[in-house]
């Protein structure tokens, strides 16, 4: 089966890098035109070079923003449809780990999480919906973690944070399913991506990258960390028609490690 987005324009915040860059890539491989929100200049230019590589032909853009600021998150959805045009595939993708001791957690790091990781993916959905709507064609992928469905200890607040995308994701799929706007969340386990390069960089180098990965991946199942393209190739998926009768689910990509289905 051959997955196709053609005449299609994808929005993927946090897209320069990880997660977010693999699914930019597997989006312009299948022919969308993609334009990417995240903060770096000099990652956004890699990516559009890797963009227009993957498709020559499609009307990519990188916009620079922090998508926590609800203006320059607003700006930034107005440069896009200037660049590309209206949005028909949203992803939520932007957000970082942020957990820790309940009592060690400051109202401001509450706000902090949540406007990052929640509100930033309500205002999009706001911005973008109107247009799935009037075209009766749209998806978003809200991407979350599988602490969303089973928050572990000292999980705060990212645990929560995610879960209320999950329950905004279901509420959404319900609420727009008649105008085929179909809304699902990718919750993510352990992923080889960015983040956890940046947590392996901290440790002081005692271990290569691939050692680190290697002995994170003992804990899960299928016994290895999971691989961004596989992540995106179910985002992929999901973006497709050959999608069209999924909407309101939230999938593991964990490799079995989740207890929660």
């Amino acid at each position: 089966m051959e997955l196709r987005l053609d005449n299609r324009t994808a929005l993927i915040t946090g897209g320069s890098r990880g997660l977010g860059r693999a699914m930019a890539e597997a989006f312009a491989s299948a022919g969308a035109s993609v334009i990417v929100i995240a903060r770096d200049l000099e990652a956004l230019a890699e990516t559009r070079t890797a963009l227009v590589a993957a498709n020559p032909d499609g009307n990519h853009a990188v916009i620079s923003a922090d998508v926590a600021d609800p203006a320059a998150l607003g700006d930034a959805h107005a440069r896009a449809i200037n660049m590309s045009g209206p949005i028909d595939i949203l992803v939520n993708n932007a957000g970082t780990s942020k957990a820790g001791p309940f009592l060690d957690i400051s109202d401001e790091d509450w706000a902090q999480d949540f406007d990052l990781k929640f509100f930033s993916a309500v205002r999009l959905c706001r911005l973008c919906i109107p247009h799935m709507r009037e075209q009766q064609w749209g998806r978003i992928i809200n991407t979350l973690n599988t602490a969303a469905k089973a928050p572990p200890a000292k999980s705060c607040p990212t645990s929560v944070a995610r879960a209320a995308g999950m329950a905004m994701t279901k509420a959404l799929a319900t609420e727009f399913a008649p105008d085929g706007v179909l809304v699902n969340a990718l919750n993510t386990g352990l992923l080889r991506s960015n983040q956890w390069r940046t947590r392996w960089e901290k440790l002081g180098g005692h271990q290569t990258f691939d050692e680190f990965t290697t002995d994170m991946g003992t804990r899960i199942p299928l016994g290895r960390m999971g691989e961004a393209t596989e992540f995106a190739n179910l985002a992929l998926f999901l973006a497709s028609d050959a999608a069209s009768f999924i909407t309101g689910t939230a999938i593991n990509v964990d490799g079995g490690m989740s207890p929660v289905v």
